[in-house]
């Protein structure tokens, strides 16, 4: 079972390389991946110096170029993946079908992979996919249930990728379009729910206050952590009660399913969060480094160490963390 983790620099590459990553998932520094954050990401440059890095070491890169191209810039998103085939990546993870053709007819070399972005939750969209674009892997969404994940990956014609640990989206992931009412922006076309240029933080007298285009997304107490503003995160009033009224900050993990997906058939297990630090890229590596080690050993004898779940915990969004639809009991 192959451990995929995040690098939104050259430093978190090398932290999951020497933390016990297989392989790591990277963007280039513009819209064509969904995690688009100022200071964050790749230049031509210091991707073939991870490149470089990662393949001396035998590990694999992967090129997230996973959002929905307009028109009027298709020719960037062409060249993320020409850059792609030119630096020799492992693979690329795309979403649009214009893209996956693209990649198939001009670079029919380089391995796709189908991105959580393209939301496909069935084998009908997994046969679809294999068939016309060649996808070597799916990254399934964080929608599904473990039954659904076992019966999907028995019969499917491509490899699994499940997310086990991050930051949990609304769950909509490819089709999410909540946040471009407020920024003007859609995620899925510039790769960001909360842009930069929309972000305001405000110390006031009644807290740190976060603002999207101006508008209230939270207000923090002196001893709360503050989180990047969301409008699905957001706490809001309704009916004189102010809460989390769409999402609480949680974060998905996994750990003790490992055997289960394992079972499964399920070939990679991602790690989410290349918006994160260097810092929190190594632990969670770390961690799962350990747990698949372990199980290789131990099989379905395998149980989870505490101290790996304190340290999950402990750089969780929201301070704590669930199994998600993992663990729902519809079919």
């Amino acid at each position: 079972m192959e451990l995929v983790c995040p690098a939104g620099n050259l430093q978190s590459l090398k932290m999951a390389v020497d933390s016990g990553a297989d392989a790591v998932y990277v963007g280039l520094s513009n819209n064509t991946n969904a995690r688009y954050f100022a200071g964050l990401n790749f230049d031509e440059h210091t991707l073939a110096d991870g490149v470089r890095y990662a393949h001396e070491r035998g590990r694999r890169v992967f090129m997230a170029i996973n959002t929905y191209p307009q028109q009027s810039r298709w020719p960037l998103w062409m060249q993320a993946i020409d850059t792609a085939a030119g630096l020799h990546m492992d693979a690329v993870i795309l979403a649009d079908i214009g893209l996956l053709d693209y990649a198939a007819q001009q670079h029919p070399e380089l391995p796709r992979h189908l991105s959580v972005q393209g939301s496909a939750t069935h084998l009908e969209s997994l046969n679809f996919y294999h068939q016309h674009f060649g996808i070597r892997r799916a990254v399934l969404p964080r929608v599904l249930s473990l039954r659904q994940v076992e019966r999907l990956t028995a019969k499917s014609p491509v490899e699994i990728e499940t997310f086990g640990f991050g930051s949990l989206c609304i769950m909509a992931e490819g089709r999410c379009y909540l946040s471009s009412y407020i920024t003007g922006d859609s995620p899925n076309n510039c790769g960001a729910c909360s842009p930069a240029h929309a972000v305001r933080w405000q110390e006031t007298p009644r807290g740190l206050e976060s603002r999207l285009n101006n508008v209230l997304i939270d207000r923090y107490r002196p001893d709360e952590n503050a989180a990047y503003p969301t409008l699905c995160k957001g706490r809001f009033e309704v009916e004189g009660h102010t809460f989390h009224a769409l999402e609480e900050p949680t974060s998905l993990n996994a750990l003790d399913l490992l055997p289960q997906l394992a079972k499964a058939g399920v070939k990679a297990i991602k790690i989410e969060g290349r918006q994160r630090s260097p810092a929190y890229v190594a632990k969670v590596t770390r961690v799962w480094r350990a747990a698949i080690d372990r199980w290789q050993r131990q099989g379905d004898a395998f149980v989870a160490e505490p101290s790996w779940h304190a340290a999950l915990a402990s750089v969780s969004e929201g301070s704590q963390t669930t199994l998600g639809a993992l663990h729902r009991s519809w079919q």
